[in-house]
């Protein structure tokens, strides 16, 4: 990270707490919650699944058996761990030890079907050989086997939130060391539902998985949630608003059920367990309705006077600079529809490192948190003045010289040349009458020798012809 965009993360850190700590925090009006319906289930919750906020509880942090909603787990794990065109071999324990009397759809030893069509045989038509065919496969991938699926179970739902859960399978069938609260199977529910794909399989109808190697004939699901789909011919329940669900049943765990739920820019995620059919419909119907008509969703961004996205600008001298930081546009609070916004109240609640989330604000009403947002940066840049034409000198130009060797000693053996040069020169001036004399001498002495040679040879023939 260069040091530019450390100072301009530090600056819009800095400009959001500036913005934080000198806005004076709303007093809160006097409480008001809507009193809830009477239901004869004897544990239920309801929870907005982006906000967490908490709508409606009855016992619902006491420890009951789940049955089979305890596969939206499974299928969220899966889901988070594997691609869906993965291949899911079923093995000798996925058919035998969940076939019989329980849920399924009669698979083989060594059938091979998809991840995508295990999940929605899981999650429409319950199939508890499935379930265990996943939790092989994920767990065989993670490096163990079933047992490490179990394990990673667990350690999800801690990390959720959960403390009234202990997973001893992955299709909830009974066992003594196997229970969750509404609470916490609630809590799993709004994680999962936050999920596109969990989404889609659970809000599906109806589902065609295609021959296999082990059966000739399509194999058609359907989804055991009357409020999504007709099981059984039962239109009674029936809503427009459903979204998914997952039903359990067995004769410790009684009727359990999952349902998620949409209406005026809410969605609820509600849970009743140990329910006597069909009570489990009828009061999931009755808080549902409770909610969506007694709570409203406030986005945070458009009423949020004191954090308008204009007061987090750093106006800058031409006054066009756009925002350092902004509210997340998404976010809302959940609130009784007779209360305003402004009766809410926030606290900065946490600062994050390593992402574009600067800090989250919380809000809380009536002593409950009802949702949250977060403080992003937009990723703006600092405009270059209008007033400078030139960028400043780069540090390293101004205060680094490289010298490299090699060019000094040719620049000094230059400089000595040119010395020895210019001595040569000078001596050569200083000496040039003397030297011209004695070529003269020279060559006096060269035409006197040669004037005595040509005589002698001249008196040699004359004295021939004597």
């Amino acid at each position: 990270m260069s040091k530019k965009s450390v100072w301009r993360g530090a600056a819009a850190f800095l400009t959001a707490v500036c913005v934080l700590t000198g806005i004076p925090k709303p007093v809160q009006a006097e409480d008001y919650w809507p009193e809830g319906p009477e239901i004869s289930c004897p544990s239920a919750a309801v929870i907005e699944v982006n906000t967490g906020a908490v709508l409606y509880k009855k016992k619902s942090h006491k420890a009951r058996y789940p049955a089979s909603i305890t596969k939206i787990m499974t299928t969220l794990l899966a889901i988070e761990n594997s691609e869906m065109d993965e291949v899911v071999v079923f093995s000798e324990d996925a058919v035998n030890k969940n076939e019989g009397d329980t849920s399924h759809i009669a698979r083989d030893y060594n059938e091979e079907m998809t991840m995508e069509q295990c999940l929605y045989a899981i999650m429409l038509e319950s199939a508890n050989e499935c379930a265990y065919a996943v939790a092989e496969h994920v767990g065989k991938k993670l490096g163990g086997d079933y047992s490490t699926f179990i394990d990673l179970m667990n350690s999800r739902a801690k990390e959720l939130g959960c403390t009234d859960t202990h997973f001893s399978n992955c299709n909830g069938l009974p066992d003594e060391d196997h229970w969750m609260s509404a609470y916490d199977m609630a809590l799993i529910g709004a994680e999962a539902y936050r999920n596109e794909t969990f989404r889609i399989i659970t809000g599906t109808g109806s589902y065609t998985i295609p021959p296999t190697n082990k059966h000739r004939d399509p194999t058609f699901c359907h989804n055991h949630h009357k409020m999504i789909y007709p099981w059984q011919g039962d239109t009674r329940y029936l809503w427009d608003n459903c979204t998914g669900g997952k039903t359990g049943y067995t004769n410790a765990a009684g009727n359990t059920l999952v349902t998620f739920a949409e209406k005026d820019g809410l969605s609820l995620v509600c849970v009743v367990m140990y329910a006597a059919s069909p009570d489990h419909y009828a009061d999931s119907r009755t808080l549902l309705d409770y909610c969506f008509d007694n709570f409203q969703a406030l986005n945070i961004a458009a009423n949020e006077v004191s954090l308008a996205n204009e007061s987090l600008k750093n106006i800058g001298v031409m006054n066009d600079n756009e925002a350092f930081v902004t509210l997340d546009q998404d976010a809302y609070i959940v609130m009784p529809r007779a209360m305003e916004f402004s009766d809410a109240s926030f606290v900065l609640d946490k600062v994050k490192d390593g992402s574009s989330t600067l800090a989250q604000l919380k809000y809380t009403y009536s002593n409950r948190i009802v949702g949250t947002a977060e403080i992003v940066t937009t990723g703006a840049k600092v405009a270059e003045s209008s007033f400078r034409d030139q960028a400043p000198p780069r540090e390293e130009d101004t205060n680094v010289i490289e010298i490299n060797p090699r060019i000094v000693i040719v620049v000094a053996l230059c400089i000595i040349l040119f010395l020895l040069l210019l001595f040569s020169m000078k001596k050569l001036y200083d000496n040039y009458y003397l030297i011209r004399h004695r070529r003269e001498v020279r060559r006096a002495q060269k035409e006197r020798f040669r004037v005595r040679t040509s005589k002698k040879r001249y008196r040699k023939r004359d004295s021939l012809f004597r």
